[in-house]
């Protein structure tokens, strides 16, 4: 083989290798994924959607430029009292899906710049940490809506419309 056949056979197989790469399955599947629309005046709302892992995972953060503050919380029953709480990070076992859903676990997006109007999309950045502690971030466009898509959990608003902040304990 000469070296042009050589350079262009290793050319080749870079392309191929940096192809495959490139297109590397992402760590997390996301479904269904939907943001609450809100209004003029209210200063925070929820994101939700379905994480399936394809390998043991945290969801360590949530950013959106559309919030000054972005957090993962959670919702559940303190007595006979619902309280909601952010938490540093939600489990993301392998194989099995998480829902993030009105009334559980979800993404609170607060200080909103401007209102989010259904029809629209923000862009949100989720962080992950692996068992070794790298992290990986999936930037996606995440959809206005009233309510939850077809197919996925609605639940309770439970203080995700007009309010929500005056509830919030950090």
């Amino acid at each position: 083989m000469n070296s042009f056949s050589h350079s262009v056979l290793t050319l080749l197989s870079s392309v191929v290798l940096s192809s495959a790469w490139a297109q590397a399955p992402a760590p997390v599947v996301v479904e269904g994924a939907w943001a609450r629309a809100s209004v003029a005046g209210q200063s925070g709302t929820g994101a939700f959607m379905r994480l399936t892992a394809r390998e043991p995972l945290a969801l360590v953060g949530v950013r959106s430029p559309v919030a000054g503050v972005a957090e993962i919380h959670e919702m559940k029953m303190d007595g006979d009292v619902m309280r909601m709480r952010a938490i540093p990070q939600l489990p993301l076992p392998s194989g099995q899906a998480v829902e993030l859903r009105p009334g559980g676990y979800h993404l609170m997006l607060m200080n909103l710049k401007a209102p989010l109007s259904a029809g629209s999309q923000v862009p949100v950045t989720l962080v992950l940490r692996d068992a070794q502690g790298t992290e990986r971030r999936i930037d996606m466009q995440v959809p206005v809506m009233v309510r939850a898509p077809a197919g996925m959990a609605s639940g309770p608003m439970h203080g995700h419309g007009q309010g929500h902040e005056k509830s919030h304990r950090h």
